[in-house]
């Protein structure tokens, strides 16, 4: 069975974005940026909600840019490639290699985890609040910058019950970005 993996950069006090939904100091360096795109390479679909994948359309045309870094161009020619599932009830269509789905978001996925192929990324903290308080995300990826916002969009949802998890992976990036990745140790659902 596939994974579902929740994977974003987070401020040290949990914040995805800002106050004002600015996410600036979480820009990637070149050996970050590589390491997303190897892991970007590694999921089969990319499940996002219509906000998200409205800023991630940029990617549709970045590599036409050739004066962009190599590292950009290689995650644009990924991203255009993998096909996405966009939910959303407001959007009317998508673009490029992306399928809507409007209604039933827990029987989509768990449909989708039971095919075969590579694993699963939710990206956004909306779509993947929801999919946390289902029980549906099996991974958690965080990428943690050394600045505190004091606010903004949490990494996680306020919750009923208790997730536990286990650690499974760290890693260091210069001296600013600390990544953690953790499996659930329970099936919630």
């Amino acid at each position: 069975m596939r994974k579902l993996i929740y994977s974003m950069g987070v401020s040290l006090d949990g914040f995805i974005a800002g106050p004002d939904g600015e996410i600036d100091w979480s820009a990637p360096d070149e050996g970050l940026h590589r390491f997303h795109n190897q892991q970007a390479r590694a999921v089969s679909a990319h499940l996002y909600g219509r906000r998200l994948y409205e800023e991630m359309t940029y990617w549709e045309t970045a590599d036409e840019k050739p004066s962009a870094p190599e590292h950009e161009l290689e995650f644009a020619r990924i991203w255009k490639d993998t096909p996405k599932i966009v939910f959303s009830k407001t959007l009317e269509k998508v673009e490029g290699n992306a399928t809507l789905v409007r209604d039933g978001v827990a029987e989509e996925v768990n449909k989708l985890k039971q095919e075969p192929g590579k694993d699963l990324a939710v990206g956004g903290a909306g779509l993947a609040s929801t999919f946390i308080k289902l029980g549906l995300v099996d991974e958690y990826r965080l990428f943690v910058s050394p600045v505190v916002l004091g606010g903004g969009t949490p990494y996680f949802p306020a919750l009923d019950e208790t997730i536990n998890l286990e650690l499974v992976e760290t890693r260091t990036f210069g001296p600013r970005v600390v990544y953690v990745r953790y499996q659930s140790v329970e099936d919630r659902r």
